[in-house]
């Protein structure tokens, strides 16, 4: 399963889709073990497994059948042993209300749930509070898209100084079974808010010096990079934008296909009279252009239509 992860987050997503129905099922063969204790970590297993589902479903567009799949992973984790896989979970559904622009929704399960986490204590293991984190930003992001950016602010630093105790709090499991939450993560968080509402100097600012942290996701980097790419457009900056773009190909070349923001960025910067040199290689990369000036054609359907974030 957190191998399944790893390669989500690297958008392979035709090795995970064919990796998930045996996945899936193994995981269902491990709940009927005679043990209670191997019993309730076969649901685990199985929640994490159908939580990863829900997440391809997303990314492939079919929100309706992801929000099947997080139901039953929620009744998974509600028979598990582990007491931060709900919460999870929540988090996944509150981002595919998110996708169906069920805003207030989103908004009002996440601040729910992270709330819930703090009354019962369960902030105070770096585990813990990574997925409260998480919850908090997820709740933020839906504040901000209802145009309460104030709001979302509050939140948004008050996320960023319980990031810094993360690493100060006991060492828990596989990272990679668990909520992205740490200050590199938050502050890509910031910056693409302050992108998406007309910041971009603002967004610059926030991202200069920023130093990642080795268990950022290359997801999450990708993100990173596209906002800076959208900024340094808005700033009619061509040239550091086209510059930005090819730092994430290098890095990341199957991310950059998957994301409609990298075919908007590309698709603008073509429609400039002129191009900044390394633009062309782009463009056919992505399956934008044509002539000088023309905005060309791609297929959003099989770039994988993919916008937003999240993770486990």
């Amino acid at each position: 399963v957190a191998e399944g992860w790893t390669q989500y987050h690297s958008a392979e997503f035709d090795t995970v889709m064919k990796a998930l129905p045996d996945l899936i099922s193994d995981a269902r063969s491990a709940t009927a073990s005679g043990s209670d204790d191997d019993r309730r970590a076969g649901f685990a297993a199985l929640g994490k497994a159908l939580q990863l589902a829900g997440h391809v479903a997303v990314r492939m567009g079919k929100t309706d059948l992801a929000l099947i799949g997080l139901e039953r992973a929620t009744d998974a984790a509600g028979r598990s042993s582990d007491p931060l896989l709900l919460p999870m979970i929540v988090n996944s559904m509150a981002w595919t209300y998110q996708r169906q622009g069920r805003l207030e929704d989103a908004l009002d399960i996440a601040l729910r749930t992270a709330d819930d986490m703090a009354d019962a204590g369960r902030t105070g293991t770096a585990d813990g509070l990574k997925v409260w984190g998480a919850l908090t930003m997820s709740a933020a992001t839906s504040a901000a898209r209802s145009g309460d950016y104030e709001r979302a602010a509050a939140m948004t630093e008050r996320a960023e100084k319980e990031a810094a105790r993360v690493a100060k709090l006991p060492a828990g499991g596989d990272s990679r079974m668990v909520s992205v939450f740490s200050p590199s993560s938050v502050r890509i968080e910031r910056v693409r808010l302050a992108v998406q509402y007309g910041h971009p100097n603002d967004a610059l600012a926030l991202a200069k010096g920023t130093r990642l942290s080795k268990d950022t996701p290359p997801s999450w980097r990708t993100w990173l990079l596209l906002d800076l790419a959208r900024a340094h457009t808005d700033t009619g900056d061509a040239a550091g934008a086209v510059k930005t773009l090819e730092s994430l190909r290098r890095v990341a070349p199957t991310w950059m296909r998957h994301h409609t923001l990298a075919v908007a960025v590309v698709r603008d910067l073509w429609a400039l009279t002129d191009h900044p040199p390394g633009l062309r290689a782009l463009a056919e990369f992505l399956g934008v252009g044509g002539q000088r000036g023309e905005t060309g054609s791609v297929d959003l359907a099989a770039t994988g239509s993919v916008t937003g974030r999240q993770d486990p």
